[in-house]
């Protein structure tokens, strides 16, 4: 199935990378089925590793020393093409030179949820930061919109200690993102400290903020 639906990701990227608005109602159309078709496959893939995790105890948890500038290149890479069919800018703001230890697979995963997610509630701009804060990565996803309702702040807390709110993640979904992101947070670890998710209001562009943070 998630092969499946990647194949018909690539496709819908490669007919919005050759095509402009002014093939008229099409193309908001073809976004939109882009925009659906990454967020089953994001939901794939997350209920892939979970179930690696939980019910095979050898999961290839792969932490490595790796450059944030390939990161943020790659994270942004995949999301281009969706971004400029939504007329949204993505503005970064990150150490190139910067190192950091963590399963690369796996955050690529989580921040490219949060954006997925920040790309249907932002006005026009998405913003990717990463820098160290406290001895920490910390790696935000912040939009202009009109950012986390109450219930949602409260769920982002209630992820991290694996309850389950029953609370949408915004509207219209499982909360799955929230809980995965949650957990691939925790598998990070160093000594006495360990990865964590919140959702907070604000930050640099007023709207909803993702925050992940890596010991």
């Amino acid at each position: 199935m998630k092969n499946s639906i990647s194949v018909l990701s690539g496709t819908l990227e490669s007919l919005l990378h050759d095509a402009t608005p002014a093939i008229g109602p099409a193309y908001p159309q073809m976004a939109q089925m882009l925009y659906q078709t990454k967020r089953l496959n994001d939901n794939l893939m997350q209920l892939l590793a979970l179930y690696k995790q939980v019910g095979k105890p050898e999961y290839p948890f792969d932490m490595q020393p790796l450059g944030i500038g390939h990161l943020v290149e790659q994270v942004v890479s995949s999301e281009r093409v969706l971004l400029k069919s939504r007329g949204i800018e993505l503005r970064t703001d990150f150490d190139p030179q910067l190192i950091w230890h963590f399963d690369e697979d796996l955050i690529i995963g989580v921040l490219g949820h949060a954006i997925n997610n920040a790309i249907n509630y932002t006005t026009d701009t998405i913003g990717l930061s990463v820098a160290v804060v406290d001895g920490c990565l910390e790696m935000r996803v912040e939009d202009n919109g009109p950012g986390y309702p109450d219930a949602m702040l409260e769920a982002g807390i209630s992820a991290m200690s694996g309850v389950s709110s029953g609370v949408n993640f915004r509207t219209n979904s499982s909360g799955l993102g929230l809980y995965f992101s949650s957990k691939v947070a925790q598998m990070h670890k160093h000594r006495d400290r360990c990865g964590a998710v919140r959702l907070e209001n604000g930050g640099a562009y007023g709207g909803g903020c993702f925050v992940l943070t890596l010991p």
